[in-house]
C-alpha cells in the first residue's frame, strides 16, 4: 500500500486549496481512508474520513473544526482521494497527510489508521 499526498501550498486567509492523495496497492472502495493534519508542536488531528463503499456505506465524516469548509471525495477511476478546503484560516496551517485503515468504517483517530503517506504542507497566511 502506498499513498502520496500533494496539492499543498501557501494561500491567503479565505482562500481555497484542493489536496490529492494518490493510492496504490488497494482499491479506494475497499477500505476506510482519511485526511489528517499536524501543526508544529501539536498532536496529529483527524479531520475527515470516508467509509468503504464495497464493505460499508461510503459515508463521510468530519471534525468539527472543518465541518462546512472542507469536503472529502474520491475518484475511483484514478484511485485518488481528494480534500477540497475552502475558507482557509491561519489555524489550518499544518502538514496534511492521508492514511488508510484496515477496516471498512472510519474513525477520526490517527492511532486507528495503518498506512500513511508523506504529507503536504499547507500554509495560510496574509
Amino acid at each position: 500500500v502506498q499513498l502520496q499526498a500533494s496539492g499543498g501550498g501557501l494561500v491567503q486567509p479565505g482562500g481555497s486549496l484542493r489536496l490529492s492523495c494518490a493510492v496504490s496497492g488497494f482499491s479506494l472502495d475497499d477500505l476506510a481512508i482519511g485526511w489528517f493534519r499536524q501543526a508544529p508542536g501539536k498532536q496529529r488531528e483527524g479531520i475527515s474520513c470516508i467509509n468503504s463503499v464495497t464493505n460499508d456505506d461510503g459515508s463521510t465524516h468530519y471534525a468539527d473544526s472543518v465541518e462546512g469548509r472542507f469536503t472529502i471525495s474520491r475518484d475511483n477511476t484514478k484511485n485518488t482521494l481528494y480534500l477540497q478546503m475552502d475558507n482557509l484560516q491561519p489555524d489550518d496551517t499544518a502538514v496534511y497527510l492521508c492514511a488508510v485503515r484496515r477496516d471498512s468504517w472510519c474513525i477520526l483517530n490517527p492511532n486507528r489508521f495503518d498506512y500513511w503517506g508523506r504529507g503536504t504542507q499547507v500554509t495560510v497566511s496574509s
